[in-house]
């Protein structure tokens, strides 16, 4: 913040002409106390320049102090739009209500979610009956996985616990608290990235899960909420907006939306059922680039290539 160049020579002159007041105040003798009213009366003007100084010289200061430098606003980015275009189709069983979903060495790891029957699957593109890795207690809703360094994390709900597993034995590690909900989870390779439903985005450390910074994903320029499963692809996190059909791609440094993608219609009217339930999930095979989706109970998993509309 500047100081404002103010101009206090109206107070001083007017604190001068006081203090001549208050000089004769002293001196008068208060039984003459008509005396006095009538010096009031006849230098009224006196208490008119001194109020009137007064208040400019307040007000300057005020202002002044409101006076800011000039700071430019950055600019409303407008995301790029996209559609898709289907590569390859694959089966994906109806009874995983999708929470995270993560493509390594050939396999998918799927964590699902719902109260007594959240799972880790694992499965090959093509099966069609996943295999049962972990299941956790009835009590916890499973939510977003990660798999980073031989070790599996797993969020939940509203449990407030990450678990953590090794990857080779499937025995668990360790399990770590944290504040809220969570939600979406993935990695850059070094450090966790953990969404709870907000416009937040949480970086975490792995190693200890304690928060090191955070994001506001915004789309131009206001706060997007409702930021579910996550994925990390070339540098950038997309992300699932949860009850929509949109995909999301975010700059980790300043959580500006850079792009959409919209998916409406990838699922077939003849493949929605009454459980069927929305778009969530989004894994990459970064040997070969490919970007795979599927939702909540969906019947097929997409492999799917962004086209700019």
């Amino acid at each position: 913040m500047e100081a404002a160049n103010i101009c206090w020579w109206p107070l001083f002159l007017s604190l001068y002409d006081f203090s001549l007041f208050f000089v004769y105040l002293y001196n008068v003798s208060w039984p003459k106390f008509w005396n006095f009213v009538v010096y009031l009366l006849e230098n009224i003007f006196v208490m008119k320049r001194f109020i009137i100084a007064f208040a400019v010289a307040v007000s300057v200061v005020a202002c002044g102090s409101q006076q800011k430098k000039s700071v430019p606003q950055p600019a409303i980015v407008q995301p790029v739009q996209y559609t898709y275009r289907v590569k390859n189709v694959y089966p994906h069983a109806t009874h995983c209500y999708t929470q995270g979903l993560q493509y390594v060495d050939g396999v998918m790891w799927e964590g699902t979610g719902e109260y007594g029957s959240s799972q880790i699957v694992t499965y090959e593109l093509g099966e069609d009956a996943p295999r049962v890795e972990l299941s956790l207690p009835a009590s916890e809703f499973g939510e977003g996985i990660t798999l980073l360094n031989g070790e599996l994390f797993q969020l939940t709900w509203e449990s407030n616990v990450c678990h953590v597993y090794d990857v080779a034995t499937r025995k668990k590690l360790r399990d770590y608290r944290y504040p809220g909900e969570g939600w979406g989870l993935t990695s850059d390779g070094e450090k966790l990235y953990m969404s709870n439903g907000t416009a937040t985005i949480y970086r975490v450390d792995p190693a200890t899960f304690r928060r090191e910074g955070r994001i506001t994903v915004t789309l131009r320029g206001e706060a997007l909420n409702y930021i579910n499963e996550l994925e990390w692809i070339d540098g950038k996190i997309w992300a699932n907006v949860y009850t929509t059909n949109y995909i999301v791609i975010i700059d980790p440094a300043t959580g500006v939306v850079e792009g959409m993608i919209d998916c409406e219609g990838l699922l077939s009217d003849e493949d929605i059922t009454t459980r069927t339930d929305v778009l969530n999930g989004i894994a990459y095979d970064a040997a070969t680039k490919r970007i795979f989706v599927t939702g909540k109970r969906w019947n097929k998993l997409f492999e799917i290539e962004p086209v700019k509309r």
